[in-house]
């Protein structure tokens, strides 16, 4: 008796204990139900990467002085750098660069040391090819204009994929100017500026 009186009671502390699970997992559930949907209708929707993304390398010949700056940096000595030595004005002449963005890791690195500037990182991410021998770009390849979402006329730029101001659930007829939901970055720091005298006071008083 004692025994099937344990039994119930331990099957009603499970019970009650999956319960309690399943109304944390259903609250997570209906509070993503108010928030804006984060599908973006791809290809015919595009997000605008931020100002900072290390997308596709873009190179400028006439800039390169064939240092070799960016294959010592780079962590797989990845950039093809093909150079001849001019005698009379004992410089070196550049001949053919190169990189293979199947094997990049697009650390930035080669870009951010590199002392002439002919390295930068542009916004161009979509690099897909049905042979991976079309990823090696040459200086040709490199130099073309980088890609803008912003540029193209059959594409719908978005700018971020935050959430949408309460009540709100469609993502694309918000009103030009609305706020969203959340707080800048710099309204954080002005709080917690304000807050800090307030603590120091506590701290002094305890």
């Amino acid at each position: 008796m004692l025994n099937f009186l344990k039994q119930v009671g331990d099957y009603a502390k499970e019970t009650v204990q999956a319960a309690k699970y399943i109304g944390e997992g259903l609250s997570v559930t209906f509070d993503h139900m108010k928030r804006r949907p984060v599908t973006v209708q791809y290809p015919y929707e595009k997000l605008i990467p931020s100002e900072r993304y290390r997308g596709r390398i873009h190179f400028e010949f006439d800039k390169c002085i064939a240092c070799e700056v960016c294959v010592r940096v780079c962590p797989i000595n990845l950039p093809v750098v093909d150079w001849t030595f001019d005698k009379k004005t004992k410089k070196k002449t550049l001949d053919h660069y190169s990189i293979d963005f199947g094997v990049c890791i697009f650390c930035g690195n080669c870009v951010e040391y590199c002392p002439t500037n002919c390295l930068s990182m542009t916004e161009e991410y979509e690099l897909a090819a049905y042979d991976r021998h079309e990823l090696n770009y040459d200086n040709v390849a490199l130099g073309r204009l980088p890609y803008k979402v912003t540029d193209d006329p059959m594409v719908t730029p978005m700018r971020e994929l935050a959430y949408l101001p309460k009540g709100v659930m469609d993502p694309h007829e918000l009103p030009a100017g609305s706020r969203r939901a959340g707080k800048l970055p710099q309204e954080i720091l002005e709080e917690l500026e304000a807050s800090k005298p307030a603590k120091a006071e506590e701290a002094s008083e305890s």
